[in-house]
């Protein structure tokens, strides 16, 4: 897998952000591997998916190499991920609370533990409610309802969301302080 991705470091014509979700990959990258990973030319960071925090993730972020980026990529994750140190994220729901996704990065990385941890558990609440249904449709179903896209369509296989749940996340928007 690292040479792979060395490879694909050296022949882009971009810095890489290396995508680690191995529920949908089938390959686990250890933290070893990860930190390995961080010093090949052209890896600036990776999007940290794994489904959970576990054992490598708590050794990672423990000793994150200098100048590379951990984002969080289980949405409902991302406040503990902060927490352990990751640097921010690369999530759905933020298109749906985007502020409030930022002044929860910037409540961690000041320390205030205390509102980050409360912001935290209703974005994961949200987040949640936006993962009900495949994603992205309940997502586009919430951003076409408040007149932010033209449609809640998305390619099959996926389905438009269901009414029932797209105003169940509706209902947690408002909780979260976005209307």
């Amino acid at each position: 897998m690292l040479a792979h991705l060395a490879h694909l470091a050296q022949i882009g014509p971009v810095p890489l952000v290396v995508y680690h979700i191995p529920y949908r990959t089938g390959q686990h990258l250890s933290a070893d591997a990860l930190r390995r990973l961080a010093e090949l030319p052209g890896v600036v960071g990776v999007k940290y998916a794994v489904g959970g925090i576990d054992e490598d993730t708590i050794a990672f972020l423990a000793d994150v190499p200098p100048g590379f980026a951990v984002l969080g990529g289980d949405d409902t994750f991302v406040s503990p991920l902060l927490a352990l140190g990751a640097h921010g994220g690369i999530l759905s729901s933020a298109h749906v609370a985007t502020a409030e996704f930022v002044r929860l990065i910037e409540l961690w990385r000041a320390g205030a533990a205390a509102p980050a941890r409360a912001l935290g558990h209703r974005l994961a609440t949200l987040s949640a409610a936006l993962f009900a249904e495949p994603n992205p449709a309940v997502v586009k179903a919430v951003l076409h309802a408040q007149g932010r896209i033209p449609s809640p369509a998305v390619r099959l296989p996926l389905l438009t969301a269901a009414s029932e749940t797209t105003q169940a996340a509706l209902r947690q928007v408002r909780s979260t302080g976005r209307s």
